[in-house]
């Protein structure tokens, strides 16, 4: 190992020393796109991201929601839903139809989509039961818990 590698463990040592570590934003968001890494790996098979996959999955549940009201319930900008909805469009795995009235715009999944869903969902649970494994089902428990707290408690 070159002077210039870290040793394993030396990033979780460095990140103590700088403003960031005592940011709760900089650390959800590592750990969020380190499980994001896992779970898009496991999803890999099934040619879906798990930014995808949960799109997939949140239409699938609210078939027919608004575009708005879509973003509202995954708490996005319309506008970054609206994009990550445009690759599962073209892929032929969702529509974007006229709403309820006319400056609406409403999100269905297409069969397409069912059985794009219905594949990854395997993938999806097998990488949800190793990261409950790797961390403990109460520690899972008491994360979901915190993390929905923390989001009740930023909501406007």
């Amino acid at each position: 190992m070159s002077s210039k590698q870290a040793k394993p463990g030396a990033m979780a040592k460095q990140a103590g020393s700088f403003a960031g570590a005592h940011c709760s934003c900089f650390r959800l968001r590592r750990a969020a796109r380190r499980l994001s890494q896992v779970y898009d790996q496991a999803l890999r098979p099934s040619g879906l991201r798990g930014t995808q996959y949960s799109l997939l999955s949140h239409v699938l549940h609210a078939d027919g929601l608004s575009v708005t009201d879509l973003a509202e319930r995954m708490a996005m900008e319309r506008t970054t839903l609206t994009r990550n909805l445009r690759p599962l469009q073209k892929a032929g795995l969702v529509r974007i139809e006229a709403g309820a009235d006319r400056r609406s715009r409403a999100v269905r999944i297409t069969a397409r989509g069912r059985q794009a869903y219905e594949a990854a969902l395997p993938l999806w649970r097998a990488a949800e039961r190793s990261f409950r494994r790797q961390m403990g089902r109460d520690e899972v428990a008491a994360l979901h818990r915190l993390l929905d707290r923390a989001a009740a408690s930023l909501s406007d």
